[in-house]
């Protein structure tokens, strides 16, 4: 199973972008996905997750601003990000769980992207 994130890139306060991330293979209806975030030096951080039921679950930094989704018949789960600001500046990684759930903690998921830089200018 292989992970393609895409989406990433040097945005201004305020703006907006679209993550996404493409997962091969025929069983990523299954899977639980998430987003998670990382700054140098720091731990990588739960952002949002989505079960395979489609049930949503947000980290509290981000309810209101970040929208996680997903399309089955593409094999890929979104990040809408909108409102960024400049403490969101990360590299951004989605993540699968093969149990088709969604946990907080990252040494559940089974696989994870490469990751896409999100950048966000004051």
């Amino acid at each position: 199973v292989q992970l393609q994130a895409s989406g990433g890139g040097l945005v201004q306060a305020g703006g907006s972008l679209r993550l996404s991330c493409t997962v091969s293979g025929r069983t990523f209806s299954r899977y639980g996905m998430a987003w998670f975030r990382q700054v140098p030096g720091k731990e990588r951080e739960f952002v949002a997750g989505i079960t395979h039921w489609g049930i949503t679950d947000y980290a509290d930094f981000v309810k209101g601003r970040f929208t996680i989704s997903r399309d089955n018949a593409k094999n890929t789960v979104y990040l809408q990000v909108n409102k960024l600001k400049p403490e969101d500046t990360a590299v951004y990684y989605c993540a699968a769980d093969v149990s088709g759930g969604t946990h907080s903690v990252e040494k559940n998921y089974h696989y994870w992207g490469q990751g896409t830089l999100v950048t966000v200018s004051s």
